[in-house]
């Protein structure tokens, strides 16, 4: 299997590399905003970071501090080798809808029952998501739900012949 070459992280920045896989789940105080619409879907400093190899971090919400009066039940369920089964979300603001947007782990499996029932978004259908007031740029390939940010580094999965990383 082909591995790509890792870029070296500068002062302050992580690989995506260097994260673990099975992956890690991380707590961060870091300001996580997402906007929909033109409303705040989310608002946080109470957030996990879930690390895995080759991917940018997936941020986990706690539903308190989502706008969940926005989501409706989405058509999309997935299994993830690591996490269990996933449920998906969709919003709609004002008559704008984004279907599938995010997803949470009703019954997550050990070690990540820390984010049962926190929500996940994946950033390009959004007006914008931060952190730390930092636009994010969306992991590529509209499959992943990555941000990435100046501190990390990839190459990432999701760009062009990554399928079989």
């Amino acid at each position: 299997m082909f591995k790509p070459k890792r870029a070296e992280p500068g002062p302050g920045q992580e690989s995506v590399w260097d994260y673990p896989r099975p992956p890690k789940l991380e707590k961060t105080n870091k300001q996580i905003r997402i906007v929909f619409n033109g409303e705040v879907i989310a608002d946080t400093r109470n957030a996990y970071r879930m690390l895995e190899t080759s991917h940018p971090p997936t941020y986990y919400i706690p539903p308190e501090d989502v706008a969940e009066k926005f989501l409706e039940k989405g058509n999309g369920r997935s299994i993830c080798e690591w996490k269990g089964q996933a449920r998906y979300f969709t919003l709609d603001v004002d008559g704008k809808r984004a279907e599938n947007v995010g997803w949470a782990y009703p019954d997550p499996s050990p070690p990540f029952t820390a984010i049962k029932d926190y929500y996940a978004f994946y950033p390009a259908p959004m007006d914008e998501c931060t952190v730390d007031d930092e636009v994010v740029t969306p992991q590529p390939g509209g499959f992943y739900g990555g941000w990435i940010t100046s501190d990390v580094v990839g190459p990432f999965k999701g760009e062009p012949d990554t399928m079989w990383w």
